[in-house]
């Protein structure tokens, strides 16, 4: 309505001007906006099916993975890795057109005071798209792997439980889908719309991450010393007490959609980040001095969907998995965690352009 009474405005005031050559051009230009405008929201629906309906609810379970491997990098080097059990999240999620919400709780230690956690909030466009997440993972850490010397077996160590360990990640990303008036990366990953030719497209996008890490390393040397009857002492590269990082990126990827049967679709997505990373921690060393990390590291993210959606009734598995990286002359940290969705779903309340078809 805006545009249309900005039209006639432009129309009628330049038609009081004797001079008709002043006429054409203001309807060139606002014809070239106007196009410009519908051109960049526009979808072939050869290839994608705009959703339906306008509401959507849905029930989605997900396991979460973490991994994190900390490093001295000095004359002394030495590693610990941790991961915990893989768990399993569950809850409700309500979505309205690009936007959907949801909250998900660790089903396992419902009772437990240091509950797992997480948030997600996600808008998807045809061309653009966002993600928002909080995630709290707890502290029920179990040591994968360790390399404190020649003397030192890893035997001695892989499974065994640490609860000195907490983390914490919030961060949000935002990409641009080049080809979006073909590609549909909502169609793998909010079932928004329905991918009908198979098709691909480059991305291209900024986010940034706050990893929050706690790390107790006395137990740590405690633990160690208990499994192996010996003396531990870990590099001063290693010990600190807390780390907070903080990653901002740019991104540029590769996603392709396959239809490979009639309302089914797998996605299939790959993005490397240009990543700046500045982190801060405290040093448990005789001067009680803090470190400062700043560097570029080329860090991943994939993506992959599973999806039946015949507009009315969606089911699938999407899994998204992360890779940072750190690294600079005393320590080293390298982060992976990834998540795997499972749902099904509903949509409701049809939009006003498809209410007669669906009577």
């Amino acid at each position: 309505m805006t545009s249309v009474l900005f039209s006639h405005f432009l129309i009628f005031s330049f038609s009081q001007s004797p001079d008709s050559t002043q006429v054409e051009e203001p309807k060139k230009k606002l014809s070239w906006l106007r196009r410009t405008i519908r051109g960049f929201s526009y979808i072939d629906e050869n290839y994608v099916e705009p959703q339906h309906y306008n509401w959507s609810v849905m029930l989605q379970g997900t396991y979460n993975y973490d991994y994190y491997r900390l490093s001295s990098t000095g004359g002394n080097e030495q590693s610990v890795s941790f991961a915990p059990s893989p768990t399993f999240k569950f809850g409700p999620y309500f979505g309205w057109r690009w936007i959907f919400a949801g909250y998900a709780f660790d089903i396992k230690n419902v009772a437990v005071s240091d509950l797992k956690q997480e948030f997600d909030f996600s808008i998807y466009a045809a061309q653009l798209g966002a993600d928002i997440y909080y995630r709290r993972t707890g502290s029920d850490y179990k040591i994968r792997n360790v390399s404190l010397g020649k003397d030192m077996e890893n035997e001695h160590f892989e499974d065994l439980a640490f609860d000195g360990l907490s983390v914490g990640i919030t961060g949000f990303n935002v990409y641009y889908i080049f080809n979006h008036h073909r590609f549909s990366y909502p169609a793998a990953f909010a079932q928004s719309t329905m991918q009908k030719i198979s098709c691909g497209s480059w991305m291209a996008g900024v986010g940034y991450m706050r990893n929050s890490l706690d790390f107790d390393y006395e137990k740590m040397q405690n633990t160690l010393q208990k499994a192996t009857n010996k003396e531990v002492k870990l590099d001063s590269g290693l010990m600190f007490n807390s780390v907070k990082y903080y990653n901002i990126n740019a991104s540029v990827g590769y996603a392709y959609n396959w239809v490979f049967a009639r309302n089914c679709l797998f996605c299939s997505s790959v993005s490397l980040e240009l990543a700046y990373k500045k982190s801060r921690g405290e040093t448990a060393n005789e001067e009680k001095t803090g470190f400062d990390i700043k560097n570029f590291n080329i860090d991943g993210i994939g993506r992959f969907a599973l999806v039946y959606n015949n507009n009315r009734w969606y089911a699938g598995a999407a899994a998204i998995v992360r890779a940072y990286n750190y690294r600079k002359s005393r320590f080293a940290a390298n982060n992976i965690f990834g998540k795997l969705n499972i749902y099904v779903g509903y949509n409701f309340g049809a939009r006003e352009a498809y209410k007669k078809k669906k009577r």
